[in-house]
């Protein structure tokens, strides 16, 4: 099912909506190696419009969102201004950067993009184009609720039995009850999440996700319970189930 692609974009505001405390920082800097098409899986169709689209829009209707800050290619910028914003009605700022060599070295591109005036940062992959607005204001929501906290990442449990294996010998079957599945968006302070990128550059260190480099500087990380369908487009076969979500969606 295709879907009309929306209104022209408004002019951008230039002033923060009030209350709003949050830059959402999109990754789509990935060349989609995986999922086998040379645009990137972030210009893909999806529904009518590139599947980036939806995660901006997503963030644009946050009420927790003062910016937001797409992350990109250099030689994709005007493509990213042509094919995705002109075509979407936005309430809020939008800015690119330019992307790493790594996601590391893009989400670290994106933060110095990021006002120094706002406090908290979503950091969002462009590749979860089904995440809701819900879920990004509940983990704004626990980092706020909590001083101690350095972030707070949306995650699900894990429901099938682990194995650790060496070679092809499974040497242990872990309790699942710990083990959690690591989504996005992941929300910091902006300042315990700089600090932890510094001293990853600085050392070397290349981690998973932003969650493990706040965790190695000692800062404390909260796990927001989310859903199934906030799925990462990794291969073809991973569309087809996002747009069977987002027709469902659309259509409710």
């Amino acid at each position: 099912m295709g879907t009309p692609a929306p209104a022209p974009c408004a002019a951008r505001p230039g002033v923060a909506a009030s209350g709003a405390d949050t830059c959402a920082v999109i990754v789509a800097g990935g060349s989609g190696e995986r999922f086998g098409d040379p645009r990137g899986k972030q210009f893909v169709d999806l529904c009518g419009l590139p599947l980036m689209s939806w995660s901006i829009m997503a963030f644009d209707r946050a009420p927790s969102v003062a910016r937001i800050v797409v992350v990109c290619a250099p030689d994709h910028a005007a493509q990213v201004e042509k094919d995705v914003l002109s075509r979407l009605s936005l309430a809020k700022p939008v800015e690119l950067a330019p992307s790493g060599e790594t996601r590391q070295a893009s989400v670290r591109s994106g933060l110095d993009a990021s006002p120094r005036d706002l406090p908290l940062v979503a950091i969002h992959d462009a590749a979860r184009p089904l995440i809701e607005v819900e879920q990004i204001e509940a983990a704004v929501a626990a980092v706020r609720a909590d001083e101690a906290l350095a972030g707070a990442i949306l995650a699900i449990r894990s429901v099938d039995t682990l194995k650790l294996v060496e070679g092809a010998t499974i040497v242990a079957t872990p309790d699942r009850s710990f083990y959690w599945a690591a989504q996005t968006p992941q929300v910091f302070r902006r300042r315990s999440l700089l600090a932890a990128h510094k001293a990853a550059e600085r050392e070397g260190y290349q981690g998973t996700d932003d969650a493990s480099l706040v965790e190695r500087l000692g800062g404390r990380v909260r796990v927001v319970e989310s859903t199934r369908d906030n799925i990462k487009i990794t291969l073809p076969e991973d569309l087809a189930l996002a747009e069977a979500t987002l027709e469902r969606r659309l259509l409710t």
